[in-house]
């Protein structure tokens, strides 16, 4: 039902039912006052998704600019985000990651060209702000600010809801595997994420660790 519904606002008819599949398909109501929003260094900030009143109070706030993690999926979140940033002058980056999947390289790269080169302020978020936030924060941190591995990679915690514990573990794991190949020969993470960065590989000895 979360992938049939909310695939268009261009009717009233349509615009009502992509409301609803927004409110309760993909839990925005829980994300009235629950916004699991932080800055994680001046001018840059992680949340969940925003809704459009949302976007307003970031607007307000200053926000120049917003990434979402979710990609660019033509579903009541998206539409509604692109229209509202659309009305309030913020500009929308969409790139694709995922909470339990690692993407390909390129993702990763797009990801950090885009950082280094947004229009700030700026907030980037996933659905909960939990992972693929967390994620992102990291990698800002790590790769833009120059803070240590070991300090960039608390973005993923549980006080963000993100639990290592799950199927989103594969991302801490990323961490796990680039702070184990450093011990061996040092090398920052952005060229790490260039050259040796393999979301097959990665995810198949992600796997072989839980097994």
């Amino acid at each position: 039902m979360r992938d049939r519904y909310g695939r268009s606002i261009a009717t009233p008819r349509a615009r009502r039912r992509a409301w609803w599949h927004f409110q309760l398909l993909d839990h925005a109501f829980l994300r009235i006052v629950w916004w699991n929003l932080f800055e994680i260094a001046p001018g840059v900030w992680r949340s969940n998704q925003p809704s459009p009143r949302r976007l307003k109070r970031y607007q307000r706030m200053g926000i120049r600019s917003v990434i979402n993690l979710r990609g660019a999926v033509q579903q009541s979140p998206f539409l509604f985000e692109q229209e509202a940033c659309a009305k309030l002058g913020l500009t929308l980056h969409n790139i694709t990651l995922s909470a339990r999947k690692l993407v390909p390289r390129d993702n990763i790269l797009e990801l950090i060209a885009l950082m280094r080169s947004v229009e700030r302020p700026f907030v980037l978020h996933c659905k909960s702000g939990a992972d693929r936030a967390g994620f992102a924060a990291a990698i800002y941190l790590a790769v833009i600010e120059g803070r240590p591995v070991a300090e960039a990679r608390r973005q993923l915690h549980w006080k963000y809801m993100h639990l290592a514990s799950t199927d989103t573990g594969v991302l801490d794991h990323v961490f796990d595997v680039y702070e184990a190949e450093m011990a061996q020969e040092p090398m920052s993470l952005e060229h790490w994420f260039a050259t040796r960065y393999d979301h097959d590989a990665l995810t198949a000895s992600w796997d072989a660790r839980r097994g």
